[in-house]
């Protein structure tokens, strides 16, 4: 039982570890590591630094946090739960599981939405970006899931015992290959369009096959802070996760902070709110 998980290493989850160490905290940082932060060519506008490179100050930051002895676990989140009997949260990985008091959401912005026609088109009409949260809404219908990683094989398995059937899109690119892979219907082809009238009946593939479905979830690449907000009730307005001034979300423990709140999306900010967030922690205590 960690007193604080932390999800994503980029500036705003390594500033909020680095708050809770000094003030002894059991914590957790889980990332895959592939910040936003470390695409960014060069930053000359960050105080007292003249210029660096995105990944130079990125892996500055996770020195600085192995220097602390800050544990950071390479994996990727899929989902999240709350046990209201035990009030704790439960944080699963692609290879394990972990529970935590506390769970700071820092993994940015990355919710991907392919660019096939008909996805924005039926958003809300078919198309969904959380399998747990829509589920209830495609009993015993068929359905598809967009993705080609572990998150989408996830989605898959919340989706599989509701509805009627679900086969994975990976739109032209290679599934991965894990052992729950081989339990799904997978259709490796590229898609054309979505079709329908008032909401989605129909998948066009480039080669010309036609395939009946009654929903569509998005699920590519790794889930987002906004997704798993979603999935455990955080009320999420315009992509963003909604905090107070704490950097709390509507659901109690749950914090978020950097670029999934919105606003300024610039490192100095994420900083400012990963240390908001665990100061917000440490005198809950």
């Amino acid at each position: 039982m960690y007193d604080v998980l932390i999800v994503g290493s980029g500036p705003a989850g390594i500033s909020a570890g680095l708050y809770l160490k000094r003030a002894n905290k059991n914590i957790l940082i889980i990332s895959k590591q592939d910040s936003a932060l470390k695409k960014a060519e060069k930053i000359d506008n960050y105080y007292g630094i003249q210029s660096i490179s995105g990944e130079e100050l990125y892996n500055n930051g996770i020195n600085q946090a192995k220097n602390l002895e800050i544990p950071i676990e390479n994996d990727e989140v899929i989902n999240i739960e709350y046990n209201e009997t035990n009030k704790k949260f439960i944080i699963e990985t692609v290879n394990n599981k972990f529970e935590s008091k506390n769970v700071i959401l820092a993994t940015g912005t990355n919710r991907v939405s392919p660019k096939i026609k008909g996805i924005k088109e039926f958003e809300g009409k078919g198309v969904s970006y959380c399998a747990i949260c829509d589920a209830f809404f495609y009993r015993n219908k068929d359905v598809a899931v967009i993705g080609d990683g572990n998150y989408a094989i996830h989605e898959a398995k919340l989706l599989k015992p509701i509805v009627k059937s679900v086969v994975i899109l990976t739109n032209g690119k290679k599934m991965i290959e894990n052992r729950d892979s081989q339990n799904f219907d997978i259709d490796e082809t590229n898609i054309r369009e979505f079709r329908g009238d008032n909401i989605i009946k129909e998948v066009d593939f480039e080669n010309n096959n036609k395939r009946k479905i009654d929903g569509v979830f998005i699920a590519i690449g790794t889930a987002s802070s906004v997704d798993l907000a979603k999935k455990i009730g955080a009320l999420v307005k315009n992509n963003n996760i909604v905090v107070d001034e704490k950097m709390q979300t509507t659901v109690s423990n749950l914090y978020a902070c950097g670029d999934c709140t919105g606003g300024l999306l610039q490192v100095n900010k994420a900083v400012y709110e990963g240390a908001i967030a665990a100061l917000s922690i440490i005198k809950n205590k």
